[in-house]
């Protein structure tokens, strides 16, 4: 879920330049490589400011997950794809955003808690799980559009919205992955175009007598 936004060391508080200096740095050279001095030096803030806002690097890495996951989730709350009456417009739609925003340097589209719950995974279980929680509560908001998009169109399967919506996060998640072994954003463009048109034929209506 990127947000393609630059930190201002000048702008907020201490606690907030330091979530978005995590934000920042994380991504662009992975979590256990980022250390506590440099989060100082980006945010402009003493080493002490630090502990006084986080017990360790590993708090850090929990709030920096839970600020990604509130930022990023009012951009998507905010997005135009909402703005569609057909709820399977809606999905795709969603998709559309997600290519748009797919632009700059890796760093500044790819996924904070994606790239996170990579390394952090086995050794950091407190980070894994805020990491989980923003992904997976991101992934419910595409339910409703799913399951309305489902009984719209008659369309009845062993799968389910829930799972779609996983599905559709695998496959971003995925494509950053690609973008990352690439060393460029085109992979990752390409792959949000399949997701569209899997997307899109995956909720032809059936013809009578057949389920998807």
């Amino acid at each position: 879920m990127p947000r393609p936004t630059k930190h201002d060391p000048e702008r907020g508080d201490a606690r907030t330049r330091l979530l978005e200096a995590a934000r920042d740095i994380v991504r662009a050279q992975g979590f256990a490589a980022t250390s506590v001095d440099q989060l100082c030096r980006a945010a402009g803030v003493t080493k002490g400011a630090f502990f006084h806002h986080f017990a360790s690097k590993e708090a850090l890495g929990v709030a920096a997950a839970e600020y990604w996951a509130e930022t990023t989730g009012a951009l998507f709350a905010a997005a135009p794809y909402h703005d569609h009456a057909d709820p399977l417009d809606r999905v795709l739609g969603y998709v559309d955003f997600r290519r748009e925003i797919i632009a700059g340097g890796i760093e500044e589209f790819t996924c904070l808690v994606g790239t996170m719950t990579q390394e952090a995974y086995a050794s950091h279980p407190a980070i894994r799980e805020a990491c989980a929680a923003s992904i997976f509560d991101h992934a419910a908001t595409l339910e409703p559009d799913i399951a309305a998009a489902m009984k719209a169109r008659g369309i009845a399967g062993d799968w389910t919205a829930a799972s779609l919506a996983a599905h559709m996060q695998v496959v971003l998640q995925g494509a950053f992955i690609l973008a990352k072994a690439a060393g460029g954003p085109a992979v990752a463009i390409d792959s949000v175009d399949h997701l569209k048109r899997y997307l899109t034929l995956l909720f032809q209506t059936p013809s009578k007598g057949r389920t998807t």
